[in-house]
C-alpha cells in the first residue's frame, strides 16, 4: 500500500518504523492519517516474522502535535463522535498488536500525540519533548483515549489534573510521574530505539508475544485468573521449538537461534 501521510519501513530484519509523516502540520493526524496508521498496524500483524514496531513522528519540532483543528472545526456532535470513533478503533490497533511497540517521541506529543504514545507498550522520550492533554483549551475532552488510557498509566488524580488543566509537561516531569520510561538526547532517540529493537529481536519472538498477551490480557483478570493465564502461556512456550532451542544453547553455553517455531 501507498501512504501519503505516514512511512513504513523496515530498517532492519524483524524491526518496523513507522513514522507520522506531516512535518508542515507538526505531524497533526486527520482522518486520512489516522486510516494509514491503521493500515500500517495490519500491514505488521499480517507479517508473522515481526518483532517490534517503532512509533515516531518526521521533523525535529514534533512526535504528534494533536489531531488536525483544521478539520475538527466545523464538525456536528455526529462527526465529532464518529471521528473520535474512528482514532480509538486506530490506537487499539496499536495496542492489541502481539509484539511490542515502542514511541519515541522526539518532539510534541500534545492531545492525540499524547494519546498514541499512550497507546505504545512504553515510551522513550527525547530531552526537548512535551506532553499534555491540552483538549480543554479548544473547549473539547480528549478523544482518542487519553481519559482513559492516561489515568490507567499515571493514577487518576495526576491523569485528571492534566486533562482538565491542558497543563503540558516536559520530558524530565513526564519521566518521574510514569509516563514515559527514559529520556535520552533528541540526537540519540532513533539509536536508542534501534538498540532496544535489536535487543528484544534478538530473544524468542514467540515467548516475546506470550509475554505481551500475559501482562496486557492480566491486567483486566483478579490475580488468580490472571496467573492461570500465565500458566497456560507458560506451557503454551514449552510446546515450540524456541524453548529446546534456548534451553539447549544456554547448557551449551552459546547464544541460542530463534526461529519463531
Amino acid at each position: 500500500m501507498t501512504f501519503q501521510n505516514i512511512l513504513l519501513e523496515q530498517p532492519e530484519a524483524g524491526i518496523y518504523l513507522l513514522t507520522v509523516n506531516r512535518p508542515q502540520a507538526l505531524n497533526a493526524l486527520n482522518s486520512a492519517t489516522l486510516d494509514e496508521i491503521g493500515a500500517a498496524a495490519d500491514t505488521v500483524a499480517a507479517d508473522e516474522n515481526a518483532r517490534v514496531l517503532l512509533v515516531t513522528g518526521a521533523g525535529d519540532k514534533a512526535f504528534v502535535a494533536g489531531a488536525d483543528i483544521a478539520e475538527m472545526r466545523n464538525f456536528t456532535p455526529e462527526r465529532g463522535e464518529a471521528f473520535s470513533a474512528r482514532g480509538s478503533r486506530v490506537f487499539a490497533k496499536l495496542e492489541a498488536l502481539a509484539i511490542p511497540v515502542i514511541a519515541l517521541v522526539n518532539g510534541y506529543a500534545l492531545g492525540g500525540g499524547c494519546e498514541l504514545a499512550l497507546a505504545c507498550d512504553w515510551v522513550i522520550a527525547a530531552d526537548r519533548a512535551a506532553f499534555g492533554q491540552p483538549e480543554v483549551n479548544l473547549g473539547v475532552s480528549a478523544g482518542f483515549g487519553g481519559t482513559q488510557r492516561l489515568p490507567r498509566k499515571i493514577g487518576s488524580a495526576r491523569a485528571m489534573e492534566l486533562l482538565v488543566t491542558g497543563r503540558q509537561v516536559k520530558a524530565d516531569e513526564a519521566l518521574a510521574i510514569g509516563l514515559v520510561n527514559q529520556v535520552v538526547a533528541a540526537a540519540e532517540i532513533m539509536r536508542k530505539g534501534l538498540e532496544i529493537a535489536r535487543l528484544i529481536a534478538s530473544k524468542g519472538p514467540l515467548a516475546a508475544r506470550y509475554t505481551k498477551e500475559a501482562v496486557v490480557r492480566g491486567a483486566d483478570m483478579d490475580l488468580a485468573e490472571a496467573l492461570a493465564l500465565e500458566s497456560r502461556l507458560f506451557g503454551r512456550c514449552c510446546a515450540t521449538q524456541d524453548q529446546k532451542e534456548g534451553m539447549r544453547a544456554f547448557l551449551e553455553k552459546r547464544s541460542p537461534k530463534f526461529e519463531g517455531k
